[in-house]
């Protein structure tokens, strides 16, 4: 993909990571309804979603900006505006300044102001100590950094309570142990990219035998946690077993994975750890109006 012939608009919209921040509001959307006994009130439900899809979007095009460089060593990557000089750095700041100010008004009126500081937070999390401080220092950076990216559903949760209990918490530790297996997988098929970047990432650091083993450590860890909505009583036994079953498919790939690794098999699971969160949280929604 070349952004040469591509729109301006298509351009800017690819800044932010659209499939990315797609998965992250409907995780938020998720920790909404699960805050609420009944129905989210529309204004709600649209305008904060809307309000941290656009700070989701002004954290990634940071992310693009910083990473310009890197991202045009990697094939993956380098087809992006910001790798390919297409919108200039000025450019790019200014658009996320303007989509994230846009967010932050959004969650002030729609929701509330600790939703707003909240989601803020994750966007400094994101695009400053994640982007700029810990991905190129440590290959240990997709876990340590997770957490930003595990915030969507208690910011859902707190835009419609105005609070983040430990239900909230216990589905932001369900994203930020999945993080590590998604990611690495991504990493393993992509490694020749990571290596030509210079950025840490496990298997270039540690090999190809060590992160596969810890794709099967965290997947297993990542299993254990999404049994604790349901011994939380905050969940019922739809979701456990549906939690039950997405987590052996989950093992599955991790295991053949760690017996017989290909390129491909990793590709696939990578695309099935979407997919699994995806289901994961629809069962939780699902649970919550049995």
């Amino acid at each position: 993909m070349s952004s040469l012939s591509t729109p301006r608009w298509r351009q800017y919209w690819a800044l932010t990571k659209p499939r990315v921040t797609q998965l992250a509001v409907f995780c938020a959307v998720i920790g909404m309804f699960l805050a609420s006994p009944g129905m989210v009130p529309w204004s709600v439900l649209i305008g904060a979603s809307a309000g941290i899809w656009l700070l989701a979007g002004a954290a990634f095009a940071i992310n693009c900006l910083v990473e310009q460089r890197v991202d045009a060593k990697m094939r993956r990557t380098s087809w992006r505006p910001s790798a390919t000089g297409e919108i200039s750095d000025f450019k790019i700041l200014a658009f996320s300044f303007v989509i994230g100010a846009m967010g932050m008004l959004l969650l002030w009126h729609f929701a509330n102001p600790l939703t707003m500081w909240a989601t803020f937070a994750t966007f400094i999390g994101y695009a400053i100590i994640y982007t700029l401080l810990l991905k190129p220092a440590t290959p240990q950076n997709i876990v340590i950094g997770g957490l930003s990216g595990a915030m969507p559903p208690a910011l859902g949760w707190c835009a419609v309570a105005n609070e983040m209990p430990a239900e909230a918490w216990l589905l932001v530790l369900i994203i930020f142990t999945w993080t590590p297996p998604h990611f690495w997988a991504l990493a393993l098929y992509r490694r020749d990219d990571y290596e030509k970047s210079g950025l840490p990432m496990l298997p270039v650091t540690h090999g190809e035998k060590f992160t596969l083993l810890h794709i099967l450590l965290y997947t297993l860890i990542l299993i254990a946690a999404t049994l604790l909505p349901f011994i939380y009583r905050m969940s019922g036994y739809f979701y456990l077993i549906s939690a039950l079953v997405l987590g052996l498919m989950f093992i599955y790939y991790a295991v053949a994975l760690l017996k017989n690794y290909s390129d491909e098999l990793a590709k696939k699971t990578f695309k099935f750890s979407i997919l699994y969160l995806a289901l994961l949280f629809a069962a939780l929604l699902i649970d919550h109006y049995l």
